[in-house]
C-alpha cells in the first residue's frame, strides 16, 4: 500500500520532524510504502491554498498512493468545511485518509461515519456564518448604513458628450475611471443630442 505523509506547521519556529518520525514509525508497522512526504512548514491550517497540500490532492487524483497520512487532523485542516472538502477530494480520488493519532481511518465503517458527521456539521457551520452574515446587514441597515460600494457621481453632460461622439459605454467608463453601471445611471437622465 502507497501512502503519502502530510505535515504542517503554522511557524517556520516549529519543526514537522515530531510528526514525521511518528507518521514513519506508524507507517513500517503498516507495511506501507511512503511514495511522498508533503510538508507546509510555516503554514497556517486556516489556508486551503497551501503548496503542499494542493500538491498533494493533485498527485491523488493522479493515483500515486492509495492513502494520506498525517499526524493529527488539524494538521489537515483548521476549519470542518475545509476538512470535509479535502476528505471529499481523496475521497473522489479513491484515496484514503487515517489520522494516526486519532485513530480515524476512512477505509473503516467508523471513518467513513465521521466523514458524514463532519458533513453535517460543516452544513451548520455554513448555515451558522449565513445566518450571522444577514443578521449584520439587517442591524447595519437598522443603524441607517448605506451597504456596498458608494456611488460615484459623473458629469452626466460629459458622459452624453462623450457617448455622441461614438464612443463605447465601455470605452467611456475606461476613460473617466468608473464602472458601466455608473455611466448608464448618468445616461439615463441626460436627454439624446438631436441630430443636426
Amino acid at each position: 500500500m502507497k501512502v503519502a505523509l502530510y505535515l504542517r506547521v503554522s511557524t517556520h519556529q516549529q519543526t514537522t520532524e515530531n510528526q514525521k518520525i511518528e507518521l514513519e514509525s506508524y507507517c513500517k508497522r503498516q507495511d506501507w510504502t511512503i511514495a511522498k512526504v508533503y510538508d507546509d512548514s510555516g503554514i497556517s491550517g486556516s489556508k486551503f491554498n497551501r503548496p503542499a497540500l494542493q500538491e498533494m490532492l493533485k498527485d491523488a487524483t493522479k493515483g500515486k498512493f492509495q492513502i494520506v497520512a498525517c499526524y493529527k487532523i488539524d494538521r489537515m485542516a483548521r476549519s470542518t468545511i475545509d476538512l470535509l472538502h479535502i476528505l471529499t477530494q481523496l475521497k473522489n480520488a479513491g484515496v484514503d485518509f487515517v489520522s494516526v493519532t486519532q485513530a480515524i481511518n476512512t477505509s473503516s465503517s467508523a471513518g467513513r461515519m465521521l466523514v458524514s458527521f463532519l458533513g453535517a456539521v460543516a452544513e451548520f457551520e455554513r448555515d451558522t456564518i449565513i445566518d450571522r452574515v444577514k443578521s449584520g446587514l439587517h442591524r447595519a441597515r437598522l443603524n441607517g448604513i448605506i451597504l456596498g460600494r458608494p456611488r460615484i457621481e459623473v458629469d452626466a453632460q460629459e458622459v452624453r458628450r462623450l457617448r455622441d461622439s461614438g464612443l463605447s459605454l465601455r470605452a467611456i467608463a475606461k476613460q473617466l475611471g468608473v464602472g458601466v453601471g455608473t455611466i448608464h445611471r448618468a445616461l439615463s437622465g441626460v436627454p439624446k443630442t438631436p441630430s443636426k
